[in-house]
């Protein structure tokens, strides 16, 4: 299966692990074999079987007979055991709400009768399943807790293989909880374990479960080196099973770096070191969809027809139900025969019903609907999509009914009933919502795609809304057509770093522009396939919306060409031509209606690729934006009341690097620190200095919990990714990655009361061209609790930095202006210089979050 963390999002499960695991460990009916001898439970013997042969439904009935004879037989040993793999099973088929009465029952009775004190080693691996069922329900608290009571156990049995499985169940449970250090922590110290102990079968299922593990949290280096010395032990012991298990994890590792040539090398090789047609077959799509993924279609084909024979060959099974659906997933993408895709997903829906696994039954009707609807039979398409969705919401699985919602929503629109659409949409939306500590939880490769799965269904709905608007305008609809991509941002952000990150009151901004700030406006642009759309609040007056005749491609390639052009100094003419296409696009059509209302500060919520472009660079044809407008970004929302900075005295921890590190020799010096120190000293703001080597990772943490600040000033190379992992500081010691940054950030809050105002990083980057790259940029102070954070779009000469951030704090310190006016006002005394009046100098730095 391939979601191997302990969460009820499943979408469609592929083959990250070969073996039966649960929970990162290998909880494959573990209270069987350590109980009484095989012939006095040979009920229990059954349900294993059943269970090993993916025949849930089957293992379910057997395992509530045996319940039923041992609660008449008063063994209440063999009645929790049997109440535990019930559990199990039950859990298996996605029915938690059963699975957890079941576990609980087997746990009290463990309690009640003094079985704990007689037979430890079975209370703690039912204590294993009840931890994985908690976290399966979203109980993730209450996982660890029950995890560390298992690990206290197995430490008084000295049972050492079950405290590494029991941990790396702990690890993701605190990751889940947000403390990623703490997870990585104890990842790092079991990998040191692991490597002193001799090399079994049982260390290479346990260094691959770290490898996952270590995936999971996006160590992504970390994870392919322990995946490595589990497939060498694997390889040395001549274990095929595990060599193609580790391949395989390999594989998905390399696919989530984006070295696709090496997961393709590593899916075939995985399916080559097995004899077990299953692990076969699932290796070879795992493969196929990745060759369909980066439009290598023809070489996809070659592999269709064994893929074929095989999964006609295998016997039914939950695997080979998702298999066949994984499949025609994939095959969905490339238009292949509706006829083929129709039988496949149908032998899909018979075999689950055989198997009486509702789950599993519910994707292939919602798959067999989805391909209906590529074929434009929309009634026998939205049939079976409300046959799919009943059975989910049976199951109570919004995991799986979002989809179906969301299928039924295409349909309805297709079939010209506007109003039933945009309430599927709806529910669909409701649905993710709910799901969102565990959408963001799931790892992140092979099938679960935020772009295929989740942003979509916040987009079309959008559309939908403001198509709407067309017939029957509404300020109610187009607030909540903001409010639903404001939602999209904060999944994207949720996604971005595999965590709900906001969980705290919100101050709606429409209330701090009609109250506290009534001279903001906040424009909302919208990329849509059609068109772009832009929505409007200006203080005190309803919302307003307007349509640009561009469609998605359009407003890509010029946006992409802007920014290119922005960082080549030959290129000014061509800057300032698409620099006023887009003004045209956003500010035209109510620049008159802000000179009217006296708006000074224009407030934007960007979208997609709009990101990339420092809003500041518009250009009306006489003047850049930001020399009539203060110019700031906001995610759609606020974690803490806004309060002007101008309010309090500046109390700036600043860090700086002049040199980078050995290991990062590509990133140049910069000399202009000192002097951008010097600068921010002169403005007579109180300041406290850790520079060069005196700028590590230990000391910039000890400082942050420490020393009294409101400021927080870093002045060293740093990177931002569409990858969490690819996004770092630099320090004297090395990189600090965003996780262990947010981390430490978090930590301060916590023990100081003093809010962060604003996080300043004045030499960072991102990525040209990646959308996602800037979430880490706004991610990072917003999940950290800070108010706002300055920072560079990209790299510029450090000198005209030092400039600017003088300027910055001069107007900060001694005009007491909002810290967007003051960004203005030094961008603006940038662009005067002869040297620094290109965009390229002064635009990339932009302000998110709290701009007062």
């Amino acid at each position: 299966m391939k979601f191997k963390i302990n969460i009820k999002i499943r979408y469609f499960p592929t083959f990250l692990a070969l073996v039966l695991i649960t929970a990162l460990c290998t909880i494959s009916f573990p209270v069987t074999a350590n109980i009484v001898k095989t012939q006095h439970i040979a009920s229990l013997q059954q349900g294993k079987q059943l269970y090993e042969a993916e025949r849930f439904a089957d293992s379910v009935n057997v395992l509530q007979q045996a319940v039923t004879n041992y609660r008449s037989q008063g063994d209440t040993l063999k009645q929790a055991v049997a109440l535990s793999n019930l559990a199990l099973a039950y859990k298996k088929l996605g029915n938690l709400n059963q699975a957890q009465t079941a576990i609980t029952e087997s746990v009290k009775l463990f309690d009640a009768k003094q079985n704990s004190i007689q037979n430890p080693q079975v209370l703690a691996a039912i204590l294993d399943i009840q931890g994985s069922i908690q976290l399966d329900l979203g109980q993730a608290e209450a996982a660890l807790k029950t995890w560390q009571r298992g690990e206290a156990i197995y430490k008084q049995v000295n049972n050492q293989s079950s405290i590494v499985s029991n941990r790396i169940n702990q690890a993701q449970a605190l990751q889940v909880l947000g403390f990623y250090r703490r997870s990585l922590t104890t990842l790092t110290a079991l990998q040191t374990e692991l490597k002193s102990q001799p090399d079994s079968i049982i260390k290479a299922v346990e260094l691959r479960s770290l490898g996952d593990a270590l995936q999971l949290a996006g160590d992504l280096k970390q994870s392919r080196q322990v995946l490595q010395q589990s497939l060498q032990i694997a390889q040395k012991l001549d274990s095929p099973q595990n060599v193609s298990a580790a391949l395989f994890s390999l594989g998905n590792t390399a696919r989530i770096e984006q070295d696709f040539p090496a997961a393709i090398k590593f899916y075939q090789q995985a399916a080559a070191a097995t004899a077990n047609p299953t692990t076969q077959v699932q290796a070879q799509i795992n493969q196929f969809s990745l060759l369909v993924n980066q439009e290598q279609a023809e070489t996809a084909r070659t592999l269709l027809p064994q893929i074929q024979t095989q999964l006609d060959k295998l016997p039914a099974s939950q695997s080979n139900i998702y298999a066949r659906l994984h499949l025609v997933q994939s095959l969905l993408k490339l238009k292949t025969q509706p006829q083929m895709l129709a039988k496949i997903s149908a032998t899909a829906v018979e075999q689950a019903k055989k198997l009486a696994d509702k789950r599993a039954e519910s994707f292939a009707l919602g798959t067999l609907g989805s391909v209906y609807e590529q074929t434009q039979q929309y009634a026998n398409a939205r049939k079976l999509t409300q046959q799919a969705l009943a059975i989910a919401q049976t199951i109570n699985a919004p995991d799986i009914s979002y989809r179906w919602h969301w299928q039924l929503g295409r349909l309805l629109k297709k079939q010209g009933n506007i109003a039933s659409a945009i309430a599927s949409y709806d529910t669909a939306v409701d649905d993710l919502q709910t799901l969102r500590s565990d959408l963001v939880a799931v790892n992140r490769d092979v099938q679960y795609s935020f772009k295929e799965s989740v942003e979509p269904v916040y987009r079309e709905s959008v559309a939908l809304l403001l198509e709407s608007q067309k017939i029957n305008k509404s300020e109610k609809t187009l607030d909540k057509a903001r409010q639903r991509i404001e939602s999209l941002q904060l999944a994207e952000l949720d996604d971005y770093f595999r965590q709900a990150c906001i969980d705290t009151q919100t101050v709606v901004l429409d209330k701090v522009v009609d109250e506290d700030n009534p001279t903001a406006a906040i424009i909302y642009p919208i990329i849509l396939p059609e068109q772009l759309q832009v929505i409007v609040k200006i203080p005190n007056q309803p919302l307003r919306n307007y349509a640009v005749d561009k469609n998605q491609d359009e407003v890509e390639t010029t946006l992409t060409q802007l920014r290119q052009y922005i960082l080549e100094p030959d290129r000014a003419d061509e800057v300032q031509q698409l620099s006023q296409q887009v003004y045209g696009w956003l500010i035209k059509d109510i620049e008159s209606d802000l000179q009217n209302s006296k708006v000074n500060t224009l407030v934007f919520v960007l979208d997609g690729a709009l990101r990339n472009i420092p809003m500041a660079t518009l250009y009306d044809g006489e003047q850049y934006l930001v020399e009539k407008y203060a110019v700031s970004l906001s995610l759609g929302l606020q974690l803490l009341a806004p309060k002007p900075l101008a309010q309090q005295p500046l109390n700036v921890l600043a860090a700086g690097l002049v040199e980078p590190p050995e290991d990062f020799q590509k990133f140049p010096s910069l000399p202009e620190i000192k002097s951008e120190f010097n600068l921010i000293d002169k403005a007579g703001v109180a300041t406290k200095q850790l520079l060069n080597n005196e700028f590590t990772s230990t000391t910039l943490e000890k400082n942050v919990n420490k020393t009294p600040f409101n400021v927080l000033h870093l002045a060293t190379h740093g990177q931002f990714s569409s990858q969490p992992e690819n996004t770092f500081i630099l320090a004297a010691d090395g990189a600090i990655n965003v996780t262990q940054f947010d981390s430490l950030l978090r930590r301060r809050g916590e023990v100081r009361s003093q809010a962060l105002e604003m996080l300043v990083l004045s030499a960072c980057q991102t990525a040209a061209g990646d959308n996602r790259a800037t979430l880490g940029l706004a991610g990072v102070s917003v999940k950290a609790g800070a108010r706002s954070t300055l920072a560079s779009l990209w790299h510029v000469n450090d000198k005209s930095t030092a400039i600017l951030m003088g300027e910055f704090y001069q107007e900060l310190a001694n005009t007491k202006v909002t810290k967007a006016e003051a960004l203005r006002r030094a961008q603006v005394k940038l662009l005067k210089y002869p040297n620094y009046k290109l965009p390229g100098f002064w635009a990339p730095y932009v302000l998110v979050g709290n701009w007062l």
